[in-house]
C-alpha cells in the first residue's frame, strides 16, 4: 500500500449537487495542483471520496449514504484514518458536503445558552467511535482540518482559489510573525492584554472596542496574526466590542475583504466565530472565518457557537486561542498548532467542567492542516555539506520525524483518555437545600440572578485507574495459591481427603469469579 502522508476527504456526490459536473471537474483539477504540490514539499496526498463504495471498501469501511448523517461520517473517515494512518486528515468542503458531528452542549438551557448542539469537528481527531458525548473526544490523538467552501455555493471560484492558497503557502522566518493585530471588546481589556503578553511578549498594541471602531487602518490588518476577543453572533459578518450597554462594530467582513494580507492567521474566541452559515441569512456577505480565508489567509481557529471566557484573567476560549498561536509561532503545522492546543487544554483542565466541555468541542480549524506559517530554525549542523552527504533522503527524513511527533502525540492523547476526568449532566438530579442555599448566597454577593438550575456529577478517570491497578495488586497471592495448589494437590490428596470438598467450595467458584477475599483465601490454603 503507497504511503499516505496526507488524506483528503469529502462528499463528491454533495460537491457535484452544488456545483454541478463542470463545476466538479474544476474543484477536482484544482485538488490535483494541491497534490502535486504537496509532493514536491515531499507529502504524498491522497483523494477520498466517502460515497464511493469501491474506494472506501478498499479502506475496509462503508461509503457514506447519507448526506446530513454524521454518523455514516465519523465511521467512514475512522475507517480511512485506520487504514492510511495519515500525518494529516484534511476535509474538504463545508457542512453541507462534509456535516460537523453532532455533540449534545452540556450547558443548554432555553434563554441562557440556546445552543442545543456543539457543532464540532472534534470526533474526526478521535479515535473514539461515534458518541454525542463531548467528553467521549477527551482523546484528541489526530491532525485534523477543514477547508470549506461557502454554504449552498454554486460558484466553484471561491473553494478553487483555498485549494490554490493551500498548493501555494510559503513558510516565513518567525520575526515575520511579530507584529500582530489584537482586538477586544472594552469589558474584557484585562483578559485580552493577558492573552497578548503570553503570545507575544507584549500588550501594546491592544486595540480596544470602543473607543476604536471597525476601520482598522490597513496598516494593522496586514499583521499576520491576528487575535481577537469580541461578541458574536449567529449567521452575522461583523463582530461587535462592548461598554456597558453598548455594542459597537468592531470587525467588519465587508470591510476586510480586499485589506487582510495573504497569509494571516486569525485565531478568534469571539461566539459564531467559525460559524459557516448560508450567506444569504446575511444579506449575500460570507462570515468573517470564510472572509479571511477567501482573501488568502492560510488558518482561523475559532468557536462555531457561543463561546465563554472571563472578563479577568485567563480560561476557556482565552486559553485554547492562544495554545493555538503559540504552536504556530513554534514552527508547527496549523493541524499539529490545533491538536497540540486542545490536548494542553484537556491536560491543564485536570477535569473538565461544563464550560471547559464545550470549549473544546466548539473550536476547531478551517484551513489546512499540513501548511507551515512559520519557518522551522534548523541546526547550524544541519545546513552542512557533510551532514547533506550524510542524509541524502531528506524527504524520508522529514517524514520520519513527522511520523514520531505523530506517535508521541497519540500518546500524549491516550493518555489524557485515562487520566481526566470530566463533568456528566444529570438532569433528573436537583441540588440538596443546602448546596443550593450556598449557591444563592454566592450568586447574591456576585450579583448574579440565577435562571437554571442545572446538576453534574464528575466522571473521574484516574481513581478508576488506581482501583485497578489495586485491583491487579489483590490478585497477585491468588495466583501464588493457584501454583502451590496445582504442585501439592496430587502428592497431598489423602492428607486433604476429609477437606476436599469445602476446597472445592471454596476455591474453585472464587478462582473462577477472578476475585478472591483474603478470608476464602486463608481458610483455602489452612486445609493443604
Amino acid at each position: 500500500m503507497p504511503v499516505v502522508d496526507k488524506l483528503i476527504v469529502t462528499n463528491v456526490a454533495a460537491l457535484k449537487r452544488k456545483y454541478g459536473s463542470k463545476g466538479y471537474s474544476r474543484i477536482k483539477r484544482a485538488v490535483t495542483q494541491l497534490v502535486a504540490a504537496d509532493k514536491q514539499r515531499g507529502v504524498h496526498t491522497m483523494f477520498l471520496a466517502l460515497d464511493s463504495v469501491s474506494a472506501m471498501k478498499k479502506k475496509h469501511g462503508v461509503a457514506v449514504t447519507d448526506a446530513s448523517g454524521p454518523r455514516q461520517y465519523k465511521e467512514a473517515i475512522d475507517a480511512a484514518h485506520r487504514t492510511s494512518t495519515p500525518d494529516y486528515l484534511l476535509i474538504l468542503g463545508a457542512t453541507d458536503v462534509v456535516p460537523h458531528q453532532d455533540l449534545e452542549n452540556p450547558l443548554y438551557a432555553p434563554g441562557d445558552d440556546d445552543d442545543k448542539l456543539a457543532f464540532s469537528d472534534l470526533p474526526y481527531a478521535c479515535e473514539a467511535a461515534y458518541s454525542k458525548r463531548i467528553a467521549d473526544f477527551r482523546a484528541p490523538t489526530r491532525v485534523v482540518g477543514r477547508l470549506p467552501d461557502k454554504f449552498a455555493d454554486s460558484d466553484p471560484s471561491y473553494l478553487e482559489s483555498l485549494l490554490a492558497t493551500a498548493a501555494q503557502f510559503e513558510t516565513a522566518p518567525r520575526k515575520s510573525f511579530d507584529a500582530y493585530f489584537g482586538i477586544t471588546a472594552e469589558v474584557w481589556k484585562s483578559s485580552t492584554a493577558l492573552s497578548l503578553s503570553n503570545t507575544f511578549g507584549s500588550n501594546l498594541e491592544l486595540q480596544s472596542v470602543p473607543p476604536k471602531d471597525s476601520r482598522w487602518p490597513v496598516g494593522l490588518l496586514r499583521s499576520r496574526m491576528h487575535f481577537i476577543n469580541c461578541h458574536g453572533a449567529p449567521a452575522d459578518p461583523k463582530f461587535y466590542g462592548q461598554r456597558g450597554g453598548n455594542f459597537p462594530v468592531a470587525h467588519d467582513a465587508a470591510y476586510l475583504a480586499s485589506r487582510i494580507k495573504p497569509g494571516t492567521i486569525l485565531s478568534a474566541e469571539c461566539c459564531y466565530g467559525a460559524e459557516l452559515y448560508d450567506p444569504t441569512l446575511a444579506e449575500g456577505q460570507a462570515g468573517i472565518c470564510n472572509t479571511y480565508l477567501g482573501a488568502g489567509g492560510y488558518g482561523v481557529f475559532a468557536s462555531s457557537t457561543i463561546a465563554y471566557g472571563p472578563s479577568a484573567g485567563n480560561a476557556q476560549a482565552d486559553v485554547i486561542c492562544q495554545f493555538f498561536l503559540q504552536r504556530v509561532l513554534l514552527g508547527a503545522s496549523l493541524g499539529r498548532a490545533a491538536l497540540e492546543a486542545r490536548q494542553q487544554f484537556v491536560a491543564e483542565s485536570g477535569t473538565l467542567d461544563p464550560t471547559e466541555l464545550k470549549t473544546l468541542a466548539q473550536f476547531h480549524l478551517l484551513g489546512d492542516p499540513a501548511v507551515h506559517a512559520v519557518t522551522i530554525e534548523q541546526p547550524a549542523l544541519m545546513a552542512t555539506k557533510a551532514f547533506r552527504a550524510a542524509m541524502p533522503d531528506r524527504e524520508g527524513a522529514a517524514r520520519a520525524g513527522r511520523s514520531l511527533r505523530r506517535r508521541q502525540l497519540a500518546k500524549a492523547g491516550l493518555a489524557l483518555e485515562q487520566t481526566v476526568g470530566a463533568a456528566r449532566r444529570v438532569s433528573e438530579t436537583k441540588p440538596s437545600k443546602k448546596v443550593r442555599g450556598a449557591l444563592e448566597r454566592a450568586a447574591r454577593e456576585t450579583g448574579v440572578r440565577p435562571k437554571h438550575w442545572v446538576s453534574f456529577t464528575v466522571d473521574d478517570q484516574a481513581p478508576r485507574c488506581f482501583a485497578a491497578q489495586r485491583s491487579r495488586d489483590r490478585v497477585q497471592p491468588r495466583s501464588r495459591w493457584q501454583s502451590v495448589r496445582s504442585e501439592c494437590w496430587p502428592r497431598r490428596r489423602e492428607k486433604c481427603a476429609a477437606s476436599a470438598g469445602s476446597l472445592r467450595r471454596t476455591v474453585q467458584p472464587c478462582c473462577a469469579r477472578r476475585s478472591c477475599s483474603r478470608p476464602r483465601f486463608k481458610r483455602a490454603r489452612s486445609c493443604n
